[in-house]
């Protein structure tokens, strides 16, 4: 479970996300409508109570309908009130919900945190749904970043253990062995980039990241992959200047194919 904010007019709205479900905090939302304006008003209006059980029964295969046909019959009575917690305890809901602690208040799931921003405004939801589409679009980018990272970690531990057991003897010094490491991670470089990771950052010498910072999705395929072919190679005994000869010419078949490829594209961000 996470908790971000979003700005909605110069109003901080909290939103979290749990199981795969986003929530918008009500609460937070209120503070942008001009009066005196509770959730109980909103949710004892017959409209909102309709909605609100049309949504569940859509979304949720334990939705109470006896206790939603009780509370829907009272609703928009001048005497009657209903509170979220009674919502949630008669009909079983799952759409609204109330935390305590430092981010509490009344939650909705989007869906109906969207129809209560038109009980603020017709202008806040408009932002509402635009802020949060906005925040949305920021973590797949993130997402899609993370993804392109970790492809280079997957077979990290294949090819380093290969380094290990085959070309480190027990006799060498850390510093020998840390440049035998080096040595291999260039011999990829090489493969796939055309450059060591020196030659990369003498090209570049105000980035904060190295060679592999900057590859793309494609790129962080391919190298994945020519991690698990150079321990293969490491194991067959074939010396570095072969398995390099070996690698390129994998790389460069292997990127022809990607950069073709639509789910790489995705990955990056790209359209299909």
């Amino acid at each position: 479970m996470s908790n971000k904010k979003i700005d909605v007019r110069g109003v901080p709205v909290t939103v979290y996300s749990d199981k795969d479900m986003d929530f918008i905090s009500l609460t937070d939302m209120l503070r942008a409508k001009d009066g005196d304006f509770f959730i109980s008003d909103w949710l004892r209006n017959r409209n909102t109570v309709e909605f609100l059980g049309i949504w569940e029964q859509v979304n949720n295969p334990a939705f109470n309908y006896g206790g939603f046909a009780t509370i829907k019959s009272q609703a928009g009575l001048n005497n009657y009130k209903l509170s979220v917690k009674e919502w949630v305890e008669q009909t079983n809901a799952i759409g609204l919900t109330a935390k305590a602690g430092r981010y509490g208040g009344t939650y909705a799931h989007k869906d109906i945190a969207f129809e209560f921003g038109m009980w603020i405004s017709a202008e806040f939801k408009i932002y509402l749904i635009k802020e949060f589409q906005r925040l949305k679009e920021a973590e797949t980018a993130q997402l899609g970043w993370d993804i392109r990272r970790n492809l280079t970690k997957i077979n990290y531990r294949i090819h380093t253990d290969a380094i290990k057991v085959n070309l480190i003897p027990p006799e060498l010094t850390p510093a020998q062995t840390s440049f035998v490491y080096a040595s291999e991670a260039d011999l990829l470089n090489m493969a796939l980039f055309g450059k060591t990771a020196k030659q990369w950052r003498d090209e570049n010498p105000g980035s904060k990241g190295n060679i592999r910072d900057e590859a793309n999705a494609s790129q962080l395929v391919c190298l994945a992959n020519l991690e698990t072919l150079n321990a293969h190679f490491i194991h067959q005994g074939l010396a570095q200047p072969e398995r390099l000869k070996l690698l390129n010419q994998t790389a460069i078949g292997q990127m022809k194919l990607l950069l073709g490829d639509a789910g790489v594209r995705q990955l990056e961000g790209k359209k299909k």
